[in-house]
């Protein structure tokens, strides 16, 4: 496969192990190097590419010649990886986004940059998925569906048409939920859990049907 773009992964655990395969074995991008903030940097070695540190990474890859790819999980509810999607966008880098070929994914769907779909998801005709989001593996998203920036979807859920996943949710396994339903930011879906009405900001929500957890905030959940 010819190489298009060379990339440099931010982070160096094991979703960015996974992302480097990926990139890879199944799209145009070459990896170059790791990268993490200096206190985590314990190897100097990673996959066979340099672990770099994130302060200077610039100065090492630039912005003009590099793109970037922020591989950290839902960590802090999404933050971690939101804050260094955004200080690396600051400092002009373009993202990388990765759709599995093994993915399907109609041809109007629109996914945003420093996004990374896995095998097995369908996504329906005018879904719209934001910027920094991650689907793991055999997903269902229905049509005209919008999936905000920085959510997180754990596999096998099924959100039905006209949904809206707001921003910096965490998506459990085996989620469900129903048409037209609205999901505010910050929540966290429990596995297994059957949505079928709109929920409320910075909760978690569990069971079927879904309810919030009293008294419990989806910022205090380790993800």
């Amino acid at each position: 496969m010819a190489c298009q773009s060379v990339s440099v992964l931010i982070g160096a655990g094991e979703l960015a192990q996974i992302a480097c395969e990926y990139f890879e074995h199944d799209s145009d991008y070459e990896v170059a190097a790791f990268s993490v903030e200096s206190p985590y940097l314990t190897e100097p070695e990673l996959a066979g590419r340099p672990v770099v540190p994130y302060e200077v990474l610039d100065s090492l890859y630039p912005p003009a010649e590099f793109e970037a790819f922020v591989a950290v999980p839902a960590s802090q509810l999404n933050r971690l990886r939101a804050r260094l999607y955004l200080d690396a966008k600051s400092r002009g880098y373009r993202f990388a986004t990765y759709v599995s070929s093994h993915a399907f994914v109609w041809r109007n769907v629109e996914v945003g940059e420093n996004s990374f779909i896995f095998e097995n998801n369908v996504i329906q005709p005018f879904v719209r998925i934001g910027n920094n989001c991650i689907l793991w593996s055999g997903n269902y998203i229905g049509h005209r569906t919008v999936i905000r920036d920085h959510v997180f979807v754990a596999s096998h859920a099924v959100i039905s048409g006209y949904c809206d996943v707001g921003e910096s949710s965490f998506i459990g396994v085996n989620t469900t939920f129903n048409d037209h339903v609205k999901v505010a930011a910050d929540n966290v879906i429990g596995s297994g859990a059957l949505v079928h009405r709109d929920t409320e900001p910075g909760k978690v929500y569990v069971g079927s049907p879904a309810k919030a957890v009293p008294g419990r905030s989806s910022f205090d959940v380790k993800l």
